[in-house]
């Protein structure tokens, strides 16, 4: 069921109901109104009978007789019946009990089926005696009347259903007629067209909110496309690089027979590219973890100095000439400092990809490292005196598979900068560059330090220990 049938259904129900309500609450209380009336008029011919009785000691039938079935039974102080207007009328029987109980005074009303009754007390001045005065009769006008309400009612409650339900019908149309348009121009998005938008009709209601909420995934979609597009893109190329400097190898190594030195030679070049293209497959495999859900990753109380460190080492394990130096001068007098909340892996390969670009842009392959510690953030500074980066070069270093024009001599494949700046932003952390060409470039990340909750106060007492 869609919604715009059950809006309809839920609307003539709920309309329905209501109007049915107050169709029995009219037909109630009209009721009540007639059976007050009619007691009324009971008690006024009773009491009529009464005068009559006590002035001129009998009643005429041709006074009295104005209703159907109509009955004025009057009994004295021994509850002897001494007058009754009508012996063809059916006689409203009562018991002695209600007598007595309307000898102490007012009147008493029943109803049997169709026939109404009023019970009511009298003093006669005249005869000096308590009669009982029993009045009765049918309400054939009332009820005609009664009946007559109860079907306009229950016709006009049917025919109010009818036009309930198609104005719930069109109400709806109406209602759900923006919700329509969304959907079709939502089918017209593709990814040849990811860069159109919802059209907003009313600025102001929850419609209008869903779709720009809408247009804003779209517009996160739309750069996630374009980001994923340029990131294949260069991904084949850069790949298809390798893979064509070692099958060009391997042609020229088959053309004709070689000596051992020869082919060993060969190899040797093979096993360069292969290393060259691991190291490119890697750093892909990096940056996806890194562009995954943050929620995903594992975050620890980790120390600063222990991951620059690591950093360090592992560089230096494939990179034995490189000179990297971690300036701990400014350390704070409180352990705790240096914990941030963060994956460890992750922060040791945005650190060891600043110290190793440090190192290889430079003539002497070396870099310092040097911390700064403020109440609420810690800083890391890698500064190297190497080819520095050019200003025009400045605003897309960051970009993946970017290298300036200065550093095409160098290996290398644009991975880096990006991923590292990834890996920071994941961490709430910050990244700047100053560079000036063939000066040097000095990068400066900074982290927010925060007070740990008792959830992760375990951790740092665990890891200060």
């Amino acid at each position: 069921m869609n919604i715009r049938t059950r809006l309809t259904l839920l609307f003539t129900l709920l309309v329905a109901s209501i109007m049915l309500l107050f169709s029995l609450s009219i037909y109630y209380l009209y009721n009540q109104f007639r059976e007050n009336e009619f007691q009324q008029r009971l008690e006024d011919k009773a009491m009529t009978a009464a005068r009559l009785l006590d002035d001129v000691g009998q009643t005429s039938k041709d006074d009295l007789t104005t209703m159907v079935a109509e009955q004025v039974s009057v009994y004295n102080n021994q509850d002897k019946e001494v007058y009754r207007s009508n012996q063809t009328n059916p006689v409203f029987e009562i018991t002695p009990e209600v007598r007595r109980q309307a000898r102490k005074g007012g009147s008493i009303r029943i109803r049997v089926d169709t026939l109404e009754a009023v019970v009511m007390h009298y003093y006669s001045p005249t005869h000096k005696q308590d009669y009982v005065m029993v009045a009765s009769g049918y309400d054939r006008f009332g009820f005609s009347k009664l009946d007559r309400l109860r079907e306009i009612l229950f016709f006009g409650w049917l025919f109010s259903l009818m036009v309930v339900a198609v104005a719930g019908w069109l109400f709806s149309s109406d209602a759900l007629r923006p919700v329509s348009e969304l959907i079709e121009q939502a089918k017209a998005i593709s990814g040849t067209n990811i860069h159109r938008r919802l059209r907003v009709g009313r600025q102001r209601d929850e419609l209008a909110q869903l779709a720009l909420t809408f247009n804003e995934m779209l517009q996160r979609l739309e750069e996630a496309f374009v980001t994923q597009k340029s990131f294949v893109s260069h991904a084949s190329h850069e790949l298809r690089t390798p893979l064509a400097v070692m099958m060009s190898q391997i042609d020229v190594a088959l053309m004709q027979q070689r000596s051992t030195v020869e082919y060993e030679a060969s190899l040797s070049e093979l096993l360069d590219s292969v290393k060259n293209m691991m190291g490119l497959v890697n750093g892909l495999l990096e940056l996806v973890r890194a562009n995954s859900d943050s929620v995903t990753l594992n975050y620890q109380p980790v120390r600063v100095d222990e991951l620059l460190w690591q950093a360090r080492s592992a560089l230096l394990l494939k990179q034995p000439d490189y000179l990297i130096e971690i300036d701990f001068e400014n350390m704070p007098e409180q352990e705790e400092d240096l914990i941030l909340l963060g994956e460890s892996h992750l922060l040791t390969t945005a650190f060891q990809n600043l110290m190793e670009n440090g190192c290889k842009y430079s003539s002497d392959h070396a870099v310092t490292v040097s911390l700064l510690f403020t109440p609420d953030q810690v800083q890391v500074s890698f500064v190297d005196e190497g080819l520095g980066i050019p200003a025009a070069d400045l605003p897309h270093i960051f970009e993946p598979f970017y290298r300036a024009d200065n550093i095409m001599t160098v290996k290398g494949h644009g991975i880096g900068l990006a991923l590292t700046r990834r890996i920071i932003n994941l961490h709430k952390g910050n990244i700047q560059v100053a560079s000036v060409e063939s000066v040097g470039t000095t990068i400066t990340v900074t982290f927010p330090l925060r007070e740990p909750t008792p959830a992760i106060q375990p951790l740092l007492e665990e890891t200060a220990e």
